[in-house]
């Protein structure tokens, strides 16, 4: 059994190959599904979140190109401007962030800065959600994402 060693990633390299961007997504994708209840909880109609991480999803399993991913994390944040609770606004920011990884890997270092910002007055439930992300990012991203910049 052989095992394929990859490189880790160049902290300064902000797009990174089309192999690291898949991974990283499927790991902002299960960062957002965690803290899409809570956009969906003010404005339960508005798609535009779901969406983006269905095309990032879609991305990850090479069915769709960047382009299309970025229209749907641009139509993402668009929902998160137009939610007025801090944290429907930061959940939908991490799931544009989620999918924008697909065109540039330096996103994902946005997940956990606006995963903070989701829990405004609720420090534990902010720092639990943090680790457990920290525990779920594939260890050879973990300097990448949170020492990267």
């Amino acid at each position: 059994m052989s095992t394929v060693m990859h490189a880790l990633p160049d902290d300064a390299d902000l797009t990174l190959s089309v192999h690291d961007r898949r991974a990283l997504v499927e790991w902002t994708i299960a960062c957002a599904e965690r803290l899409l209840p809570m956009f969906l909880a003010e404005r339960p109609d508005d798609e535009r979140p779901r969406e983006a991480l269905d095309a990032a999803q879609a991305f990850m399993r090479g069915e769709l190109s960047i382009d299309a991913v970025r229209e749907k994390a641009f139509a993402c944040h668009a929902a998160a401007r137009a939610a007025e609770d801090p944290s429907a606004l930061a959940a939908a920011r991490v799931c544009g962030q989620a999918a924008a990884v697909a065109h540039m890997a330096g996103h994902a270092r946005q997940v956990p800065r606006y995963t903070a910002k989701a829990f405004p007055g609720d420090r534990d439930r902010r720092d639990e959600e943090l680790a457990w992300q920290r525990q779920q990012v594939p260890e050879r991203f973990d300097q990448y994402v949170y020492d990267g910049d």
